[in-house]
């Protein structure tokens, strides 16, 4: 036992590193990201145009029909708000502790909170401003690029998608894997329709939560192998021993 517990805590300590490492890569190995970045700081014109069009055509719309804009806002301040998800996250990180899956909790927080923090510090670098439309029907503070309601739902419904499978019917996971995948396209359709971001802030958004959530979930699967454990296919979510009485190799079962 001993021996055991010795193994066990050295690659608890590879899994943290490994945690960290995706963190701090994420900021720089998301090439799609990165590719957007210089086009958006260099003021490509046929992604200016793609902008500008798509803000003026749903900004249109969106005054000439105050009931559509006023579901927009419900959705975007409130059902799919970044304090909303980011509560369902803590939430959803609390039970998994409770369960006694304690890394699957700390990939949950980790994925979560770094998504927020690389956003705003890309934000802060970036510095670019939000449309500004003739009639808004919408404002929002701070910068644009990117998107923080665009990224975070991309690593919120990561998080909720790769925790919970495990636990849903073989039949619904393909209405769980729909229902996220429109709910992160939502948001950010919301966001430019509200004429508070652009398409590019969006897309920015989305491309950087996704290598969040790569790279963190890189970093849990190779945990995963250190302790011998199969590897897992994303579409049975990341711990399927979390129905189990034992989600984890030294769990106590409850």
């Amino acid at each position: 036992m001993p021996m055991k517990t010795t193994t066990l805590r050295a690659t608890d300590r590879r899994f943290g590193i490994r945690l960290l490492a995706a963190v701090g890569v994420a900021a720089a190995a998301a090439v799609p990201f990165a590719l957007l970045l210089v086009l958006v700081e260099g003021r490509w014109r046929p992604l200016r145009d793609l902008d500008r069009d798509a803000a003026n055509g749903l900004h249109s719309v969106a005054v000439d029909h105050p009931a559509w804009t006023t579901t927009l806002r419900v959705l975007s301040n409130y059902v799919w708000d970044p304090l909303t998800l980011r509560v369902g996250v803590a939430l959803l990180t609390g039970w998994l502790l409770w369960r006694g899956a304690r890394r699957l909790a700390a990939w949950a927080a980790v994925t979560a909170v770094a998504g927020g923090l690389i956003g705003l510090g890309v934000k802060t670098l970036v510095e670019r401003a939000r449309p500004v439309l003739e009639d808004p029907v919408a404002h929002a503070p701070g910068y644009s690029f990117p998107s923080g309601h665009a990224m975070t739902a991309t690593t919120s419904f990561a998080v909720f998608l790769l925790v919970l499978l495990p636990m849903v019917p073989r039949r619904a996971r393909v209405a769980c894997w729909v229902v996220a995948v429109l709910s992160v396209l939502g948001v950010g359709f919301t966001r430019v329709a509200l004429g508070v971001h652009w398409f590019s802030d969006v897309l920015g958004g989305w491309l950087l939560g996704l290598a969040v959530v790569v790279l963190t979930t890189w970093a849990f699967e190779a945990w995963r192998s250190d302790t011998g454990q199969r590897p897992t296919h994303v579409a049975e979510g990341l711990e399927p021993e979390l129905t189990g009485p034992s989600p984890e190799p030294d769990s106590t079962p409850r």
